[in-house]
């Protein structure tokens, strides 16, 4: 009877210690404590980060308790941060969850993929395995097929908000924004006006990427797309400046000159009377849905008011009308 009270009384104190263990609050030092749990870590060596990260909480202990739980072949990787109280098993339970810790980049309509790749590679929450890779070698790497003979990203990844967990590859984020353009393109070459002078679904995206350069004021795009697309079923160069500012490349030093639109590269629509190979910029859906169904309209030239908008003419004696009142200044 009394070793029998005795295991009672041990069993108690063991019960009982393991709950205040469990959950008493977990001071720490600041408001909040981020830590990461690298790939195959066991639950020992979860505990060591735990402990390391600043929490009152000696790692045997935690690691007991995951133990106990039945939770040692549970715990996810990935950063991790904690804000304000927490107790041991909130914690447990948090890496047993894989509730980690989320970043924010924001891929911004009419930027080009250079500029996408900087802001990836500005980005100090992403794990940067993509930055010693050439354009080619990432696509490979995330299944992309390039869509052009030049083997171009451009314009192949959608411009969005994205979220990622810290410490993630920026190949995975790049993967999905490559997978969302897929579906926007096919969603909008699905609804496109069949009447349309365009035969792909990258011909689409090339021209949706002139249109979201050339917009200055969403209530633009529709007629900036009519006109474009009137110019291709005339048969007449585009004459779009982006597409010459994007052929000069690192040549262009912010100030277009007529010897620039005289110039011809691949890209030059004053110059050559098709759309460029590839796109300039990459488009948001609002851009792929103007080119896919531009409203009816008769007017082949715009020109910039100054104030974001343009002005839309008919006839070459009005553009240059326009052109002499807003763009020189007269009246």
């Amino acid at each position: 009877m009394r070793v029998l009270k005795l295991l009672l009384v041990f069993a108690l104190l063991t019960v009982g210690g393991v709950a205040w263990i469990a959950l008493r609050p977990l001071p720490h030092s600041a408001e909040s404590v981020a830590f990461s749990i690298p790939a195959g870590a066991s639950l020992r060596r979860t505990a060591q980060v735990v402990e390391s990260a600043g929490f009152d909480l000696p790692a045997w202990q935690f690691e007991l308790l995951g133990r106990l739980l039945g939770r040692a072949a549970t715990i996810k990787t990935g950063s991790y941060e904690v804000t304000g109280q927490t107790t041991a098993l909130q914690l447990l339970n948090k890496l047993t969850r894989g509730d980690v810790s989320q970043g924010q980049v924001v891929l911004v309509e009419g930027r080009t993929f250079k500029e996408f790749r900087a802001t990836l590679n500005a980005a100090p929450e992403l794990a940067h395995d993509s930055a010693s890779l050439t354009d080619p070698e990432l696509l490979a790497r995330i299944g992309a097929i390039p869509l052009n003979n030049l083997a171009s990203p451009e314009g192949l990844f959608f411009p969005d908000t994205y979220l990622f967990d810290k410490g993630s590859s920026d190949l995975h984020l790049l993967t999905r924004a490559h997978q969302a353009m897929q579906r926007q393109l096919a969603t909008a070459w699905e609804a496109r006006d069949e009447k349309i002078p365009l035969k792909t679904p990258y011909e689409l995206l090339i021209l949706a990427s002139l249109i979201e350069k050339e917009t200055g004021q969403a209530s633009d795009r529709p007629q900036i797309a009519a006109v474009f697309m009137n110019r291709l079923r005339m048969g007449m160069p585009l004459q779009s400046d982006p597409t010459v500012i994007y052929g000069l490349g690192e040549q262009f030093d912010g100030n277009l000159r007529r010897i620039d639109l005289q110039t011809d590269t691949p890209w030059n629509t004053y110059t050559r009377r098709s759309l460029p190979p590839t796109p300039i910029a990459t488009p948001g859906f609002a851009a792929l849905s103007a080119a896919a169904r531009p409203p009816p309209s008769d007017k082949v030239y715009f020109v910039a008011k100054g104030d974001g908008h343009s002005l839309f003419s008919r006839t070459l004696e009005e553009h240059n009308h326009a052109v002499t009142k807003y763009q020189k200044g007269q009246k």
